[in-house]
């Protein structure tokens, strides 16, 4: 076994969910993953908890979304698991990146509605989000196989406790924001984050991580946005995104390639339209787009917004956070652009103010 494998798998269990005796491990994985499964059963059984391990597979998910059709039900048996579980372990691993492509969007977005309420109590409990290099993902990222496990691993094996310092500086200056501005080509977008609790994402719950995020005002952006950055949804790439906001609400959007799936998210509920987070990539390592938001969100130099669900300690006191069954990260490079908190600049053409 690579001994990076055992590294990922100690990382998971020391750092990010913080396995202890008794823990009840929920791991969900695609068969490609074993190895890191195999892992963490050794780091598990070191500590004395209970794992169990459920099978993750997209060519699964299609079949059961195709045969079935709309009017999807909340997995309630799935549900009371998690509820009697401590620690819910996700290992991204698929063998076929395009095995959802045919899916309409429409039953992707019932899907999530369904699935809503696991969404949200997983928030709520110690997680980890994680992805193991496969040969079909390397493909999809543009690289060879060992050039992509090489990134993989480079990008998760670090001093986690470093970058949570690092970004503490820019967690503090957010936190005393009322406003921040993003600007750039055919963008110039003010959002409020006064009140909200910007979170410090040092490895825990998404890994790799990197990045400072917030919950914004779900009723105060204004202004429209261009990502040069694409969506990949299903297995396909909706390129040249654009959004106009009032009132907090997209009133207008359009896109270069598949406006039909981009429209259909917005449609999937009331709150698909509104803004559930602005995050800031910090993660040198991730220096290109993978078609995998679980890196490319991390990127350093970009920014991204979600549309939809507001995580909830990302909102402040008293405040209000977006209510939606579907979070969508959409990037923005940041090489071209500035990045302001009342007027502060904090990013500009790619460079932090603490660089």
């Amino acid at each position: 076994m690579d001994e990076r494998i055992r590294k990922h798998a100690q990382i998971i269990a020391d750092w990010s969910t913080e396995i202890k005796e008794g823990d009840h491990v929920i791991i969900r994985a695609h068969p490609s993953a074993y190895e890191l499964v195999l892992a963490l059963y050794k780091e598990i059984g070191a500590r004395k908890a209970k794992p169990l391990t459920l099978m993750s597979s997209n060519e699964a998910n299609r079949a059961y979304m195709l045969e079935h059709g709309d009017g999807f039900q909340t997995p309630d048996h799935l549900i009371k698991l998690v509820e009697a579980s401590d620690v819910f372990i996700s290992i991204r691993g698929d063998d076929n990146m395009a095995s959802m492509a045919e899916v309409p969007g429409s039953l992707v977005s019932s899907y999530a509605r369904a699935n809503k309420p696991l969404m949200e109590l997983l928030t709520d409990m110690r997680v980890s989000l994680t992805q193991f290099p496969t040969p079909s993902q390397a493909q999809f990222a543009g690289m060879s196989l060992e050039e992509y496990q090489n990134f993989v691993w480079d990008s998760i094996i670090r001093d986690w406790q470093e970058v949570h310092d690092m970004q503490e500086l820019l967690r503090e200056k957010l936190a005393d924001a009322d406003e921040v501005c993003v600007q750039g080509p055919d963008t110039e977008l003010y959002l409020s984050v006064k009140g909200m609790k910007p979170i410090n994402s040092d490895g825990k719950h998404n890994l790799p991580s990197g990045e400072v995020y917030v919950a914004p005002s779900p009723e105060k952006t204004e202004g429209k946005i261009y990502f040069d950055l694409p969506v990949v949804r299903s297995g396909r790439e909706i390129h040249g995104v654009r959004l106009e906001f009032e009132g907090g609400e997209v009133v207008d959007h359009s896109s270069d390639t598949h406006q039909d799936l981009l429209t259909s998210i917005l449609d999937t509920d009331d709150g698909a339209r509104r803004l559930g987070e602005l995050g800031i990539g910090t993660n040198r390592n991730i220096d290109r787009f993978t078609r995998n938001m679980l890196f490319d969100e991390k990127m350093g130099d970009t920014v991204h917004l979600a549309l939809g669900y507001a995580v909830p300690k990302s909102v402040g006191d008293g405040l209000k956070g977006n209510k939606s069954a579907i979070h969508v990260d959409i990037i923005k490079d940041m090489k071209k652009g500035k990045l302001t908190f009342d007027g502060e600049t904090i990013m500009e053409n790619g460079s932090y103010f603490w660089e």
